[in-house]
């Protein structure tokens, strides 16, 4: 009874959306499951040759792709951000942030917006080492914000 509420309010919610972001909806949830699969089935060095060159943070390519942005691809960023964060809230799997930032990657990537990957990691009491990567494109912080203050960021893709 509560599953079905459920998906009432969410296709009474997905009416509600005009048809650009419903097709914007729709790539994101394609994009989150594709990367999910991928990170299952392709090991993480043969997989991050496709987000791009891998740098360091103080690399100047990771401010300059955030510098010069023009208000159409600020736009898109931000509407590519709503699309991924909220198909990640209803997709049947976990969408953790590395599929969310790699969907918005490639999305972003289909517009000709450049965006930067960034990839962070702690050490935690319960866990051996904690990992985070988000995504920020145009100026925007597309996916995996607020970051933990603990999170040291280690690499970036541009």
């Amino acid at each position: 009874m509560v599953r079905l509420r459920l998906i009432r309010r969410l296709l009474h919610r997905a009416a509600q959306v005009g048809n650009r972001r419903r097709g914007l909806l729709a790539e994101a949830v394609l994009g989150l499951l594709t990367a999910r699969l991928a990170l299952l089935v392709i090991s993480f060095p043969q997989l991050s040759r496709r987000f791009g060159i891998l740098v360091p943070p103080s690399d100047p390519r990771v401010s300059k792709a955030a510098a010069g942005a023009d208000p159409d691809q600020i736009w898109i960023a931000q509407e590519v951000s709503w699309a991924v964060t909220r198909a990640a809230r209803y997709v049947p799997f976990k969408a953790v942030c590395l599929p969310q930032a790699m969907a918005a990657h490639a999305m972003l990537a289909r517009r000709g917006v450049a965006s930067v990957m960034h990839i962070g990691a702690a050490k935690g009491q319960a866990d051996p080492l904690d990992a985070h990567a988000w995504l920020d494109a145009a100026g925007v912080e597309v996916t995996g914000y607020p970051i933990e203050g603990r999170l040291a960021e280690i690499a970036c893709f541009v």
